[in-house]
């Protein structure tokens, strides 16, 4: 398997620019190595995602769909770049999408600003293409095994325990609301606070399950991550709801816990940095130290 790094991800992105017919991408500013390597290409204002294998290309287009049709419902969304295919282009099996990019942010966004997108979201009806559950475990076994020779097997082998106990347990999981549309991955950092105010970023996991997963998030986020209590506190008296108060919190909220250890993973061959998140992250989990900081790759 080929290393996905910072110069691969431009290899490749060179390669979707020129089927595209856009400049070449040579001084494009890399914005977040992750799932998707994100460029900001300068001129034209666009951003480009490079998606990190070839098992992400319905994920890419199921993002560009969804951002068309949120827009259509007068939700403030990014744009997919329509001087291109609506369809991803392909780099070597990479997807690769283009987005308009957005008016230079006028401050970081905060939980506070989420939560009116979140309400407005979860106030649409299912859109008129099919969406999937938000399975938080499913990507687990990819991430774990792009890391195998760079972490213990035995963390891996922790983490596959972990999973499967909890994907026994959510189907039993009651909700406290209609389940409906959700983002999937609702924390601030997918908010741009533009000069017209808040847009929601990052499509790609948006599905049909229980309302709680997108307010799991903000609370983890508040735990592990340091969000201060009043920004949480923010959130949930713009929202109108503490998920913390339901039943189901604990297990939705061990499941992201194994997902966001497990995902950590990937970026361990090569980044040192990484490699200490992911041992910081699974040592945690072992312990039982619910509120050990984890830092954001």
């Amino acid at each position: 398997m080929l290393l996905f790094d910072e110069g691969r991800a431009r290899l490749l992105l060179a390669h979707a620019c020129e089927s595209a017919g856009l400049p070449d991408p040579g001084a494009a500013r890399l914005l977040a190595l992750g799932e998707n390597a994100v460029f900001d290409l300068g001129d034209p204002a666009v951003v480009a995602k490079v998606g990190r294998g070839p098992e992400l290309h319905d994920r890419a287009r199921h993002e560009l769909a969804v951002a068309d049709w949120l827009a259509g419902q007068g939700v403030p969304v990014v744009r997919p770049y329509d001087a291109v295919s609506v369809e991803p282009r392909v780099a070597h099996g990479h997807p690769v999408t283009f987005w308009h990019r957005l008016a230079p942010a006028e401050r970081p966004a905060r939980p506070a600003d989420l939560a009116p997108l979140l309400r407005a979201l979860h106030r649409l009806p299912d859109p008129p293409f099919p969406l999937g559950r938000r399975d938080l475990l499913a990507p687990v076994e990819r991430w774990l095994a792009s890391a195998e020779g760079h972490v213990d097997p035995a963390d891996v082998a922790f983490l596959r325990d972990r999973r499967d106990a909890f994907a026994a347990a959510l189907p039993d999981l009651a909700t406290q609301v209609p389940t409906g549309v959700i983002h999937g991955d609702a924390l601030p950092r997918n908010v741009h606070v533009g000069p017209d105010g808040p847009v929601l970023l990052d499509l790609e996991t948006f599905s049909h399950d229980l309302r709680e997963h997108d307010l799991v998030v903000l609370a983890l986020a508040h735990d592990r991550y340091g969000v201060p209590g009043e920004e949480y506190r923010a959130f949930i008296e713009a929202y109108g709801r503490d998920v913390r108060e339901w039943p189901g919190f604990a297990v939705l909220r061990g499941a992201r816990e194994t997902a966001s250890a497990s995902w950590v993973a990937q970026q361990a061959p090569g980044n040192p940095a990484a490699l200490a998140e992911f041992r910081r992250r699974v040592d945690s989990l072992r312990a039982g130290a619910t509120e050990v900081r984890w830092y954001p790759f």
